[in-house]
């Protein structure tokens, strides 16, 4: 049984920094892509960042220049690095994993997904 398993979110004041940190279990993605979708309440589910094994990463452009995302291969984790945070990043944020290679930013392109975890950002 796969498992993605998110940690890290919080409550934070806007221009702060949180880490998101997920770790996946049941089969390695050593091949594949891993990231981070989030849903604002009210809104529909919308993509964030992805990683491939070889290092390439892709980012909406609502985070482009402030998220980060890393991926430690041996831990079969992905990290969301998230600077300068502003309100409007309020939302659940999903780690989701696929096996299929390449940059992949629908929601459908993903066969797994976490739980979530909340990030809320005050002014």
């Amino acid at each position: 049984q796969v498992q993605l398993v998110e940690s890290g979110g919080g409550s934070v004041q806007a221009g702060r920094f949180l880490e998101l940190s997920c770790t996946a279990s049941g089969r390695s993605f050593n091949s594949g892509a891993m990231g981070w979708f989030r849903q604002a309440p009210g809104q529909e589910r919308e993509f964030v960042a992805t990683m491939t094994y070889s290092g390439n990463t892709h980012f909406a452009n609502s985070v482009k220049g402030r998220f980060t995302i890393t991926r430690d291969n041996s831990k079969n984790a992905v990290y969301l690095q998230m600077n300068n945070l502003k309100p409007e990043d309020t939302g659940v944020y999903f780690c989701v994993a696929t096996p299929r290679q390449g940059l992949r930013v629908v929601s459908y392109h993903y066969d797994y997904w976490g739980q979530g975890t909340q990030v809320t950002v005050s002014s």
